[in-house]
């Protein structure tokens, strides 16, 4: 037989969708399980995207423009202007969701070997990524009880050194929910202009801050034009996680003009995506306020049910819709499988992405779990009642 390539060999699983047979073989059980484990919310699609595919008349479904159709460049252009984000459709991909456009930024900034410093917990396909492009993820280590703040600067810049290219972050964050403040990111600013590294920033939950604190896109940060790349998506703002749709966006037209080489052999985005994508822009602000109040609602319901259960502890998220819990077990992956395998209250349960996916540095995150609060309030009652006796019975709880 021949061999796989040690690329594949070193792809890392995934923790939020690794332990899915588990969770099917729970439900052949018949037992209803809650999903926390990832990011997909219950909440409607904003209307206007489906209504854009249903009214679709084609003969022919063609490709579009390899940086995505021209129509919704401006337009994407003209929606960033509320976010105080000034840049033409010039800078934009149009990319399959924004893991492509994380991909397409891996490719054109960096080389194999290359570094790149991200505040650990992350979003853990960042390391897929990384992966798939050959360059080395170094972590910096954020801990629970700052509330996943951002780590000092200084912890940052011992970590430079002729392989660093580049720091990435996510902001609000996934998985913790950290919202990083204007003060934070000028911080960062002024160490990538120090040592002309790149900054990489996923963007994709910036509507969801639920603190006064507002939220401060890195697109806005000065003198370092040339060194930013944002990465958005419609995936979540619009809960159109299956459209595939995202942005990777810079002003540094290099950056753009080898992207677009890896845009190119891929051909184009989705065209019904764009489609979509291209309407959703006309979202009317009641939807953004009712999905924003549903999102605050289910925040409040867990970090209060969490907090009030003997021995686990979670900081109140400022943004996103993820929360790391502490939990008092032993392995949050064995807990996470027992969970699906072992374990019912009143014939349900609930599917865990255990946090140690989501560190680099081996042995964080062992007794950790991110939880997405991303179902109906009355489901995540029924799942914080899940965990709550689940934690009384499991046999690795410890003390």
């Amino acid at each position: 037989m021949p061999e796989i390539s040690s690329r594949g060999n070193n792809m890392p699983q995934s923790p939020i969708r690794k332990l899915v047979p588990f969770s099917e073989e729970a439900k052949r059980r018949g037992v209803k399980v809650y999903h926390l484990n990832i990011g997909q919310p219950d909440i409607q699609t904003a209307p206007l995207a489906l209504e854009a595919v249903k009214k679709i008349d084609m003969r022919v479904v063609e490709y579009s423009h390899s940086a995505g159709n021209e129509s919704y460049r401006r337009k994407l252009a003209d929606y960033y202007k509320r976010w105080n984000i000034q840049v033409s459709y010039e800078d934009i991909l149009v990319t399959t969701g924004g893991s492509e456009a994380i991909s397409f930024a891996f490719l054109s900034c960096f080389d194999p070997g290359d570094e790149i410093i991200v505040p650990e917990p992350f979003y853990a396909n960042y390391n897929g990524f990384a992966t798939a492009a050959g360059v080395k993820v170094i972590p910096v280590t954020s801990t629970i009880e700052s509330g996943f703040a951002l780590p000092p600067i200084e912890e940052f810049e011992k970590l430079i050194n002729p392989r660093t290219k580049g720091i990435m972050l996510s902001n609000p964050n996934n998985p913790t929910g950290y919202l990083y403040s204007c003060d934070e990111l000028v911080k960062l600013r002024d160490l990538v202009k120090k040592y002309n590294l790149y900054l990489i920033s996923d963007e994709v939950y910036r509507i969801f801050c639920y603190e006064k604190q507002p939220f401060f896109s890195v697109m806005n940060l000065q003198g370092i034009d040339d060194n930013l790349i944002l990465v958005d998506s419609i995936s979540k703002i619009f809960s159109a996680c299956g459209i595939r749709i995202g942005m990777m966006i810079s002003k540094n037209k290099k950056v753009i003009q080898t992207a677009m080489k890896f845009a190119m052999a891929r051909l184009s985005p989705p065209s019904f995506g764009q489609i979509a994508g291209e309407a959703i822009l006309e979202t009317p602000d009641s939807y953004y306020e009712a999905e924003y109040k549903s999102y605050l609602e289910r925040r409040d319901l867990v970090i209060n049910r969490l907090n009030q259960m003997e021995g686990v502890y979670s900081p109140t998220p400022k943004g996103a819709f993820y929360t790391i819990a502490r939990l008092p077990i032993d392995d949050a992956d064995r807990f996470a499988q027992w969970l699906l395998s072992e374990f019912s209250y009143k014939n349900q349960t609930v599917m865990l992405a255990p946090a140690s996916g989501f560190y680099a540095t081996p042995g964080l995150g062992k007794n950790e779990v991110r939880i997405a609060y991303v179902i109906n309030t009355n489901d995540l009652k029924n799942a914080m009642d899940c965990i709550e006796e689940a934690l009384k019975v499991y046999p690795g709880r410890i003390s």
